[in-house]
């Protein structure tokens, strides 16, 4: 094979990629979305902390979900380092002060996985609700909006600046605040809600979809009812699924059906 026969193998090559990347986008469901990635999540088998192995597969599949083209916000929780709730019990705090130490917690892990993700190609900003100019921008509306304009990822941290407010919420109110189509909440281990925890029912069912007001009458415990409400009243679906179930958000991003579907269609 000549020169000439290896450049046109190339230029073939590469028109077939530009070709499927086009297919790709024009196929999505979605094309401006929320992930919500919880801190235990980050742990994989770990007691603690974060595997880097799962920040790793995450920033690949993030990677993979841009260049399709889609518009991608982050909430990362922090319960992988302090839940606040838990925590205030435990040292005797305020619930407020500990909640604060929570807000920390969920900056270190956005750090880490920005660095991550521009080891992996991706552009990210990191907008906190609670001023820390030497590693972060301060969260503004419209300088997210902005950002993810130009095609940066952005990831969103400290919650929502004050405390009695979990990360969920803040993961719908940020869904809420930049126009976001669909609401991803990564779970670990959970394929998706059910009707109680099968860990200890061996007869709970998992629910395909579930209305907004079934959830809150239910009581069901796998995001707390203020995130649902807010979803419901801004017509946000939420998809809870399987953190560790390979290309699930790509699957969901073209409509393929993992989780449970919350509201929507």
């Amino acid at each position: 094979m000549n020169a000439s026969d290896t450049l046109d193998r190339e230029i073939t090559v590469n028109n077939m990629a530009k070709t499927q990347l086009e297919q790709g986008k024009k196929e999505l469901k979605y094309k401006k979305v929320l992930l919500k990635i919880s801190g235990e999540a980050l742990m994989g088998t770990k007691d603690y902390g974060i595997d880097p192995a799962i920040v790793k597969r995450v920033a690949k599949e993030i990677k993979l979900v841009t260049d399709l083209g889609v518009s991608m916000g982050i909430v990362v929780g922090g319960g992988n380092i302090f839940r606040g709730m838990q925590e205030s019990v435990n040292f005797g705090m305020d619930q407020a002060d500990a909640d604060y130490v929570g807000m920390i917690a969920t900056v270190m892990n956005c750090l880490i996985l920005q660095g991550v993700l521009k080891k992996a190609g991706v552009t990210t900003r990191v907008l906190t609700a609670i001023g820390m100019d030497r590693v972060a921008e301060p969260y503004i509306r419209l300088r997210a909006i902005r950002h993810m304009e130009k095609g940066r990822v952005v990831i969103f941290g400290a919650g929502t600046g004050n405390p009695f407010f979990s990360t969920d919420t803040t993961a719908a109110l940020r869904a809420a605040e930049i126009g976001a189509e669909v609401l991803l909440m990564a779970k670990n281990r959970v394929d998706g809600i059910y009707s109680s925890d099968p860990r200890t029912d061996k007869n709970a069912t998992l629910y395909d979809n579930i209305n907004y007001d079934d959830y809150i009458r239910n009581d069901l415990k796998v995001m707390d009812t203020a995130a649902v409400s807010l979803c419901k009243n801004n017509n946000i679906p939420i998809i809870v699924f399987n953190f560790e179930a390979q290309s699930s958000i790509e699957k969901i991003l073209h409509g393929e059906k993992v989780g449970t579907l919350v509201g929507g269609k």
